[in-house]
């Protein structure tokens, strides 16, 4: 594996890279040795995140942690991708997506259990009106729900707004790029 490691409002120090490549190599065995893993690790006040993004063809395995200590989340986050790895090895590693080139053999071989198979339990079907996201916004609050789906009035494109978490009355809005 490749490591990019980059701080922001850290200095990455031997320790810490030293930490990073150690925990996060442990996922060695499911990649090939040229996989790229791109890893960020920053600070805020009493926050230490640690953000892991590996690129494969075709998808993006990503997980980001938060905790007072960066060795801690360095922890966390590879526990998070390896349970990732398990859960959508059939998905990543199916023939639609040709990903295959990217794992190691052993990973592919081995089958696991499917207990947290996605299964879609409920279906909603809802007329969607043109609105402005700001409007968006206030419909998500009246809901409370962290996200609504609707068509954006001045692009004509299925929109997402969100919560951000952490800061109060803060949103997201997600546009796609077609």
């Amino acid at each position: 594996m490749k490591f990019i490691i980059v701080g922001k409002n850290i200095d990455v120090t031997p320790g810490l890279r030293s930490a990073v490549e150690d925990k996060i190599g442990k996922l060695q065995r499911y990649f090939s040795a040229d996989t790229e893993v791109h890893v960020t690790l920053s600070t805020q006040k009493d926050r230490q995140k640690i953000e892991v993004t590996i690129p494969v063809k075709g998808n993006i395995i990503r997980s980001e942690q938060v905790s007072n200590d960066m060795y801690v989340s360095i922890d966390l986050v590879e526990e998070i991708i390896e349970r990732q790895l398990k859960k959508y090895k059939r998905k990543l590693t199916d023939s639609r997506y040709d990903g295959a080139e990217f794992f190691n053999q052993d990973y592919l071989d081995n089958d696991y259990a499917d207990e947290d198979e996605i299964k879609i339990i409920r279906s909603k079907k809802f007329d969607m009106k043109p609105m402005y996201p700001e409007d968006a916004c206030i419909q998500m609050e009246l809901l409370g729900h962290d996200f609504y789906v609707f068509i954006n009035a001045e692009t004509e494109k299925i929109n997402v707004v969100y919560k951000r978490k952490g800061a109060s009355n803060t949103y997201g809005l997600i546009e796609p790029e077609y």
